[in-house]
């Protein structure tokens, strides 16, 4: 599988106050976010056990970021959602751990990363109930990392950097489900294509080299007495072989949580946490040297977002979070990490 830098299942769109349909039929006005990140394939198991840590360290989530705002919610009306994102993250790991990457054994390793994401999710309507959508994301990266790498009886420290293109992520369907005016059900299928640049000998690369699929279910549920929104993200990341370095990751388990308070004037304030855990070790030569590589994370933070209209009419939202590493094993442990979204529905 890749280098160490992740991929944000993308996030998506944020805040959007549609007519949302429930199971009577009648059509009822609310104010609601749409998450089309349908990346997040379920940021973690909080906490326990040992989980695989993917090739460099990290693979394509970043915990805490894959989930937003009516994460569970597909409009009934068809429209189209435009979304464009923007993480970074400086992380490590310490030079007590061996990290695989660029097919070779690193003693610790550092990285920034910086990912630039474009969204577009067409919503088509309904039809038994459901609510049908498709999107596509095309992500930018810069990523620049640092190892440290033994020859013998001496060690060298080794830089790298990249900026390109990088792997393509497609949600052919999203389809959601709403129970009931305040709470709302969104399952979908995506996944990630190696359409980006790589270079097995490198130490960044703008591409994961593997296909990675991700089955997600989002859940939304609103309080509107006290102006509150819980938004869960879970899903699962399938990784196929990295041909280059003979590498397979095992299964990725995500997990994302956001518990939110919105105010009269468009502001909400709110907490967001998120895990990875895999199902499994790692496999392959170098995996096999270093144990299966088990590792997991889990990060915390606070988010500020902001919901108005363009002309009173076209939707607009914004959020901005910080969600460092509290805890992290075998993965890249990050204190700044930090995520901007920004939303136009027509």
């Amino acid at each position: 599988m890749a280098k160490h830098f992740p991929m944000p299942f993308l996030s998506g769109l944020s805040a959007i106050r549609v007519f949302v349909r429930h199971r009577g039929g009648n059509t009822r006005r609310i104010n609601h976010s749409l998450n089309v990140a349908f990346a997040a394939c379920a940021l973690t198991l909080l906490g326990s056990g040992e989980a695989g840590a993917t090739e460099g360290a990290l693979g394509r989530p970043v915990a805490g970021t894959g989930v937003l705002s009516g994460a569970g919610i597909v409009p009934p009306e068809p429209m189209t959602i435009v979304s464009l994102q923007q993480l970074y993250i400086d992380g490590s790991i310490g030079a007590s751990r061996q990290v695989p990457v660029a097919g070779k054994t690193s003693l610790g390793i550092d990285a920034q990363v910086a990912f630039t994401l474009a969204s577009v999710l067409r919503v088509w309507g309904g039809a038994g109930g459901w609510d049908f959508a498709s999107g596509i994301t095309l992500p930018y990266v810069w990523t620049q990392v640092t190892g440290t790498f033994s020859a013998g009886a001496f060690t060298r420290s080794s830089g790298d950097r990249a900026s390109n293109l990088f792997d393509m992520y497609f949600t052919p369907v999203l389809a959601g489900y709403h129970f009931s005016q305040t709470d709302h059900l969104a399952l979908s299928f995506n996944f990630w294509a190696p359409t980006g640049q790589y270079d097995p000998n490198a130490l960044a690369n703008p591409s994961l080299n593997n296909w990675t699929f991700v089955p997600q279910a989002a859940y939304t549920k609103i309080v509107p007495k006290y102006n509150l929104e819980f938004d869960v993200t879970l899903g699962l990341q399938f990784y196929t072989r990295n041909n280059a370095t003979d590498y397979q990751n095992a299964p990725l388990l995500t997990l994302d949580a956001m518990a939110l308070k919105k105010f009269a004037n468009g502001v909400g304030v709110g907490l967001v946490m998120g895990t990875v855990q895999q199902l499994g070790h790692d496999s392959g030569p170098l995996a096999d040297r270093l144990d299966g590589f088990v590792g997991h994370d889990f990060a915390l933070g606070p988010i500020v977002t902001y919901d108005t209209k363009v002309n009173g009419k076209h939707p607009v939202s914004a959020s901005l979070r910080w969600v460092p590493s509290i805890t992290s094993t075998n993965r890249l442990k990050s204190t700044a990490s930090f995520q901007a979204t920004a939303t136009l529905a027509f």
